[in-house]
């Protein structure tokens, strides 16, 4: 789930992978969602040897929903795909510049919509470039794919679930966003500020070394969702502001072996749009 550069670089030219640039520029608004925008300019004029560009908010977003940047059709999925010349069977390779969330966030609309082996480029486009690895600006029209969306409902999670899962003792409700956003004393909030009762703090950012879209190595990332008493719960559903930041969580279980963990599509941003779903404040 989780490529080195040497790996890529010996794949280059693989006509079974298939390479992503991600990259989407976040801007956090003081409250609600954050503004997206497309990093498509800069793909075009430089990336990684063969990739594509894969818009999160345009080409992986629902195009009209309640839930900003919610998930979308499977029909969506597919289409795009398929333009981009993806075959089903194909490997995916994800990266991105800048902040990680819509990388993480394009790797588990995939996911959940079926795609069966969906990777990161460990380090993402910093890295690959601090390495002196080749970059380009060419990119050719591949033939249309066969790639077939097979949804996988069990790693999405809506409001009645998550509802649910507040007095549930089997279900882990796992918050995504930054320590002060957690308590709510201070960041941006979406709509309300606070958390969800029951619920337990691993900020994402925790999860990759500091200032920079590296992981931390699997014994580590085991360590902090642990000490969180996560690992033990038999159903986990990460969530944040809008199921970006969640989706980073959510790929670092995966990776560690919890396939099982689920996100609530829409986070903070769909549950505080009804003043009766409770919110607290204050440590945990």
């Amino acid at each position: 789930m989780l490529v080195t550069q040497d790996w890529l670089l010996d794949h280059l030219g693989d006509p079974q992978i298939r390479i992503f640039d991600c990259t989407v520029e976040m801007q956090p608004q003081p409250v609600g969602k954050s503004i997206l925008i497309s990093g498509y300019d800069d793909w075009a004029q430089v990336h990684i040897p063969g990739a594509r560009y894969l818009s999160m908010p345009d080409d992986l977003s629902a195009p009209s929903a309640t839930i900003p940047y919610g998930l979308p059709p499977a029909a969506q999925i597919e289409a795009v795909l398929r333009r981009h010349g993806v075959n089903a069977g194909d490997t995916i390779v994800l990266y991105g510049a800048g902040y990680a969330g819509p990388v993480m966030r394009s790797w588990w609309v995939l996911t959940a919509m079926g795609a069966q082996d969906v990777r990161i480029l460990d380090g993402g486009l910093e890295g690959w470039r601090d390495a002196g690895l080749p970059l380009t600006d060419i990119s050719a029209a591949p033939l249309p794919g066969n790639f077939i969306a097979r949804p996988r409902p069990a790693l999405v999670a809506d409001a009645d679930v998550v509802a649910a899962a507040i007095n549930d003792p089997d279900t882990v409700l796992l918050n995504a966003l930054a320590p002060e956003q957690f308590t709510g004393a201070g960041g941006a909030h979406y709509g309300r500020p606070g958390r969800i009762p029951h619920s337990v703090s691993v900020p994402f950012r925790d999860l990759l070394l500091p200032g920079t879209s590296w992981f931390r190595s699997p014994d580590e990332l085991r360590a902090i969702f642990a000490a969180a008493d996560v690992l033990e719960q038999p159903r986990i559903i990460s969530y944040c502001g809008g199921g970006i930041a969640a989706s980073g969580t959510t790929f670092a279980l995966h990776l560690i072996g919890r396939d099982d963990a689920a996100l609530y599509d829409g986070s903070l941003t769909d549950w505080t749009a009804d003043p009766d779903r409770p919110m607290i404040l204050g440590p945990a």
